[in-house]
C-alpha cells in the first residue's frame, strides 16, 4: 500500500513540475516556431508566408530578428542575445507574470525599450527605475574595413531598459526589444532569424505543424513546444523515471514481506495441506490456494495505495499542504498533476511483481508434501 502510494505521488508530482515549467517556458516559447534549416537569418515576404499569416486560426504572429551581441552600463559588460521581436509578442497575456521589477514594455510612443533577462540585470547592475540611465549595445558591422580604431567597427546603440523578467537560464541572458531597433543595430532591414506563431484555442497544432511543413519544404524546420525545448523534456523525463526505477526496487524488496507471510501460512498450515491432498485435492489446486492468496494481499495493497495516493495528491492540489520551504517565483507549493496513464502504470507494475512474488510461495506451498503426508 505504502509502495503504491510513492509512485502514485511522485509521478504526479514529476507531472506537476513538467507543467508548472513548460507553462513557464511557455510565455517565451511559442507553439510553432519556423526557422531555417541553414544559415542565420531568412526573407519572411514570401507568398506561403504572406499567406499563412493571414490565417484566421492564428493568435499572434511574431517575425524575431536575434543575435549574439556585447551589452554595456556603467563599466560593466555583458554577452548576451539581443531579441528583437514584432509587435504581436505583446499579445502574449502571460507576458506580465513573468516580470520581476519594471514592467514589459517594448515601445512608448516613437521610443524604443528593452527589457532585460535577469541574468543580465544582476551581471550589470542595472536599475530600471532610473528613466534617466541607458544601456548600450554593440554589434559588430556587416561590411568593416581595417580601422585604426576598433570601436568603428562596431555598430553602438543606446537604449532604455522598462523591466526585468525571470524564466530560466535559456531565456535569462536575452534582452528583449523591438525588431525596429534590432534591424537598425545588426543592420538587417529585410531579413529575420525566425517566426513565432501561436494559434487560437482548440486548434490541432500537430496538424497545422505537419501541414506547414509539408508547403514550407526541407529548406525550413517547424517546431512544436516541445522539440523547442528537447534538452529540458529529457531532463524532466529522465529524473521522472530514475526516481521511478528507484521506488520499484524499494516495492520489490517490500514484496519479501508478502513472500515471507505466506511462508509462514504455508508452514502452519501444513496439516491442513496434507489432509487436502488425502481428500483428492492435487498439486495445482494446493499451489492455486496460495497463489490466489498472495495475489489478493498485494492486489488489495496496490488499490488501497492507489486510492491512499490520489487522495493525498488531490488535497496538496487544493491546499498546498507540502510547501517547497521558500517561497519561488513559479509556485510556493510542490505541484501535482495526476493522469490515468500513472494509475494504469503502477497497477499493472505492481500486479507483475504480486505474480512473481505469489508463484515463489505458491511453489513452497507443494515442497515435502510427501513428507508432510508421511508425518500425519
Amino acid at each position: 500500500m505504502i509502495g503504491s502510494a510513492a509512485l502514485v505521488i511522485i509521478l504526479s508530482v514529476y507531472n506537476g513540475f513538467e507543467v508548472t515549467i513548460l507553462n513557464l517556458y511557455g510565455n517565451f516559447c511559442p507553439e510553432i516556431k519556423i526557422e531555417p534549416r541553414v544559415g542565420k537569418t531568412f526573407d519572411p515576404q514570401t507568398p506561403y508566408f504572406n499567406s499563412l499569416h493571414k490565417d484566421p486560426k492564428i493568435f499572434s504572429y511574431t517575425p524575431v530578428l536575434q543575435e549574439k551581441a556585447l551589452i554595456k552600463y556603467d563599466n560593466k559588460s555583458f554577452i548576451g542575445t539581443i531579441k528583437g521581436v514584432g509587435s504581436d509578442f505583446i499579445k502574449n497575456p502571460r507576458l506580465d507574470s513573468t516580470v520581476q521589477n519594471g514592467s514589459f514594455t517594448l515601445k512608448s510612443g516613437e521610443q524604443n525599450y528593452a527589457v532585460l533577462g535577469a541574468e543580465v540585470e544582476n551581471s550589470l547592475g542595472v536599475n530600471v527605475k532610473d528613466r534617466f540611465s541607458t544601456i548600450e549595445i554593440y554589434s559588430p558591422r556587416r561590411q568593416t574595413g581595417n580601422s585604426a580604431d576598433p570601436l568603428s567597427e562596431f555598430v553602438v546603440r543606446p537604449i532604455t531598459p522598462s523591466g526585468v523578467f525571470e524564466v530560466g537560464q535559456d531565456f535569462d541572458d536575452m534582452v528583449v526589444t523591438t525588431i525596429d531597433f534590432t534591424r537598425e543595430l545588426l543592420d538587417q532591414p529585410k531579413n529575420v532569424s525566425s517566426l513565432e506563431i501561436n494559434y487560437q484555442k482548440g486548434t490541432d497544432l500537430d496538424a497545422v505543424q505537419e501541414d506547414i511543413q509539408n508547403k514550407i519544404g526541407k529548406d525550413f524546420t517547424v517546431k512544436n513546444r516541445r522539440e523547442q525545448n528537447t534538452e529540458l523534456y529529457k531532463t524532466l523525463n529522465f529524473e521522472r523515471w530514475f526516481i521511478f526505477t528507484i521506488l520499484i526496487f524499494v516495492l520489490i524488496i517490500a514484496t519479501f514481506n508478502i513472500i515471507g507471510s505466506l511462508t509462514m501460512l504455508v508452514i502452519d498450515k501444513r496439516k491442513d495441506i496434507a489432509i487436502l491432498t488425502s481428500l483428492g485435492a492435487n498439486k495445482q489446486l494446493i499451489q492455486g490456494i496460495f497463489f490466489v492468496e498472495g495475489m489478493m494481499i498485494t492486489i488489495t495493497g496496490c488499490i488501497m495505495g492507489i486510492v491512499l495516493g490520489l487522495g493525498f495528491c488531490i488535497l496538496q492540489q487544493r491546499f498546498g499542504l507540502v510547501k517547497m520551504g521558500s517561497k519561488m517565483s513559479m509556485t510556493d507549493a510542490y505541484p501535482v498533476s495526476l493522469r490515468l496513464s500513472d494509475f494504469v502504470l503502477v497497477f499493472f507494475t505492481v500486479s507483475f511483481i504480486a505474480v512473481i512474488a505469489s508463484g515463489i510461495s505458491a511453489r513452497l506451498s507443494i515442497k515435502g508434501l510427501n513428507d508432510i503426508k508421511h508425518e500425519l
